[in-house]
């Protein structure tokens, strides 16, 4: 039985496309799931996996029966594997960004757009801390969105929140955006902490983005960031009748009343409470949020996002369920990107282009 439904799981198989960090992290996580299985993996170099290796997509389908397969492979590499998949008729979460140039998002559409069988794994506003704001965002509290700062994920993540929160889709952003180098401590990297670690230079990438009609962004970006506990992640969400910052918002519930009220994290495990350590809820005064949907499988944020984007992913192909995040979007916030980088290296202003899907 399924203990966040109680019902019998629906059995899913996948395979993945590659092994490395990534997918090893999508493996740990079906693995918890119930009702997942993984029944292989794609790798160019047989090796010793906790699945069943193949050396290509063929001979994987000669052995196995999919629901969807999952790359994690280089953005390089990936709209190859992807338009093979699709050649096969089946489904494909692909790993972001879904291709590394503008000229490889273009022949990625132009071989897969119109199939209807791509989505990307974009995960960013699934982590129990951004689903919870997009969901005080979305109940109206600080009125229609405005500005979306944010100082914390690089570049299609960061643009992911941007657009999401201020629903701004496939509109045209005008960019501008400035690069400065300065030395910082990195203590950690994916393996854990570095012994006696010293300061590098690191890059600083700051852009403004101009939507039209009112709303904006603000891309504060410095190398390492994601992991580098030396700086803080920040989140700034403006809107008409207040803002959101990080875990609190300024709002006015009432004539000549102006309130700061918290997001607040249920987490057990911690002083007496003997239940383990997990995340439960996040609620806004008696208003919850966010609910833990795998509570007691011990995941943390970034697995719950994983698992919430299989099991959206799952139902999509069913026909159970609305597309996880479409590959037009995940090309969007890729072009956002590149024109963000393209603004910090030319020093010029920069006005995005969407591809051309007719």
């Amino acid at each position: 039985m399924d203990p966040h439904t109680g019902s019998a799981p629906i059995a899913t198989e996948i395979v993945l496309a590659g092994f490395g960090f990534r997918a090893a992290a999508i493996h740990r996580v079906a693995q918890a799931m119930p009702g997942v299985e993984c029944a292989g993996a794609i790798v160019r170099q047989p090796r010793d996996l906790p699945v069943p290796a193949y050396r290509d997509l063929a001979a994987c389908l000669r052995a196995t029966s999919p629901d969807f397969l999952v790359s994690a492979v280089s953005a390089g590499a990936a709209p190859a594997i992807v338009a093979e998949a699709v050649s096969y008729g089946l489904p494909v979460l692909t790993e972001t960004p879904p291709a590394g140039d503008r000229a490889g998002l273009e022949a990625l559409w132009a071989a897969v757009g119109r199939s209807g069988l791509v989505q990307v794994a974009e995960q960013y506003h699934l982590m129990p801390s951004h689903a919870a704001r997009f969901a005080a965002v979305r109940s109206g509290i600080i009125g229609t969105p405005t500005q979306v700062q944010v100082s914390s994920t690089q570049e299609h993540h960061a643009v992911a929140l941007i657009r999401g929160l201020l629903e701004a889709g496939h509109d045209p952003a005008v960019v501008r955006a400035v690069r400065t180098v300065a030395p910082l401590l990195d203590p950690l990297d994916r393996g854990g902490w570095i012994g006696n670690p010293v300061t590098k230079p690191a890059t600083t990438s700051i852009a403004t983005l101009d939507f039209g009609g009112g709303r904006s962004g603000v891309y504060d970006f410095t190398t390492g960031q994601t992991r580098n506990l030396l700086r803080f992640r920040r989140l700034l969400v403006r809107g008409t009748h207040g803002e959101l910052r990080d875990d609190e918002v300024v709002h006015m519930p009432a004539e000549r009343t102006i309130a700061r009220t918290p997001l607040v994290r249920r987490q057990s495990g911690h002083d007496l409470d003997v239940g383990g350590l997990d995340t439960e809820t996040i609620t806004l005064g008696e208003r919850v949020l966010y609910r833990n949907p795998y509570a007691g499988l011990r995941l943390n944020d970034d697995e719950i996002a994983l698992a919430t984007m299989l099991d959206a992913m799952a139902a999509w192909v069913r026909g159970a369920g609305p597309e996880p995040y479409p590959l037009a979007d995940g090309i969007q916030d890729r072009l956002v990107a590149l024109a963000i980088d393209e603004a910090a290296e030319t020093g010029q202003e920069i006005t995005t282009v969407g591809l051309r899907r007719d």
